[in-house]
């Protein structure tokens, strides 16, 4: 694989996930809630899509699939909300259930095959013909990116998205300022789990096939990509925010796609995962240690 190619590969799959990873950035950064439901809700997005384009409508699938997510986010900001499960436990309780569900909307079996169901990113190659052959994929997928990134730097800055953002902040002044902390994890959380199952849906139409294990491993892969989108876009502005999200989610792509061209053992890739999201959390930290670290180092060479 040249380099073209692969920064092609990279950059389509960095956009796909970079709308889990928005998606973690309202629920986790904004609204400070950890949903380990992401998982769940990903593979939950995409067999809704594929069974309605398998159905014969690849552009409603797009919206079934948003909508799954919405219902999946509501279950899980009502048992946390209504019902007193820690955030944690209802993320993962809705995830287990999720892993049924799942099953049940792909008729029993762990694996759908979409070689010959028309879906948006055939329709789009077909609307562009032969000249464009490989770009549709990216065509579609930084749509999809741009338009939820702007909904989401437009949402954030209504009166309800600052309700969110505030409830993150500070859930006690929010109680004391007349503002329902519940109402705005509920939406949180709904509009959080649309972009999973939007992402769900594009990853699974773009690759013609959905396995239970689809979405195994992305809260893992979001996190880190939302953490190093940090580390590259340190702004307070909003936008800025944003936009770094989604140049996470493409390094993180990036390094995953580099992993695989060395060949890489596959059962290997859950270990780089954990390593970028290791590096990531504790790279600030060791980088206010590292001067200290050093005198000690040589205060040992001078004893």
């Amino acid at each position: 694989m040249t380099l073209l190619p692969l920064l092609q590969t990279a950059l389509e799959l960095g956009l796909i996930s970079s709308l889990t990873v928005l998606a973690l950035f309202l629920s986790y950064s904004m609204l400070s809630v950890c949903d380990l439901s992401t998982d769940g809700c990903f593979t939950l997005g995409a067999s809704v899509g594929a069974v309605v384009a398998i159905a014969g409508h690849p552009y409603l699938s797009i919206g079934a699939a948003m909508l799954a997510g919405v219902v999946s986010g509501f279950i899980t900001a009502f048992l946390q909300t209504k019902m007193g499960v820690d955030s944690l436990l209802a993320g993962i309780i809705m995830n287990t259930a999720l892993y049924s569900v799942n099953i049940a909307i792909m008729g029993g079996s762990s694996l759908l095959n979409m070689n010959k169901t028309e879906t948006v990113f055939t329709k789009v190659q077909d609307i562009l013909g032969e000249g464009m052959p490989e770009v549709y994929r990216l065509i579609i997928a930084a749509i999809a990116v741009a338009a939820v990134a702007f909904f989401l730097y437009i949402f954030l800055k209504t009166r309800i998205g600052l309700a969110i953002r505030a409830t993150g902040n500070n859930p006690e002044m929010v109680r004391s300022s007349s503002i329902n902390p519940t109402m705005t994890t509920i939406v949180g959380l709904c509009v959080a789990n649309a972009f999973t199952g939007l992402s769900g849906c594009l990853l699974a139409q773009s690759q013609k096939s959905v396995n239970i294990d689809i979405g195994s491993g992305m809260v893992t892969i979001a996190l880190a990509s939302l953490l190093i989108g940090g580390t590259f876009v340190r702004s307070r502005r909003m936008g800025l925010r944003i936009m770094g999200t989604v140049i996470g989610a493409f390094v993180f792509r990036l390094v995953y796609t580099i992993a695989l061209r060395f060949n890489m053992p596959a059962y290997m890739l859950k270990l780089v995962s954990s390593v970028i999201v290791l590096l990531a959390l504790s790279g600030r930290y060791l980088k206010r240690r590292y001067p200290e670290l050093a005198r000690r180092l040589e205060k040992r060479k001078n004893a």
